[in-house]
């Protein structure tokens, strides 16, 4: 048994991880957004790409394991 839940407290920290690392990359790819559409023309797929992403990183927090 403990090596069960020793496995599942090793899978619980590299699921925490992965999903930091899933939000932070969104929350990236939202702010490099917004920076190109201050630049662009034509700014509001740009703006319309970083609201997915920044929603994509607000839900990311709640999957699961379960989830997948």
């Amino acid at each position: 048994m403990s090596d069960k839940s020793q496995t599942t407290a090793e899978f619980q920290r590299g699921w925490d991880a992965a999903l930091l690392a899933a939000r932070q990359w969104h929350e990236a790819q939202a702010s490099k957004a917004l920076v190109q559409a201050r630049r662009s023309r034509f700014p509001k797929k740009l703006e319309q790409q970083a609201e997915v992403h920044r929603s994509s990183a607000e839900l990311i927090v709640t999957l699961s394991p379960d989830d997948v």
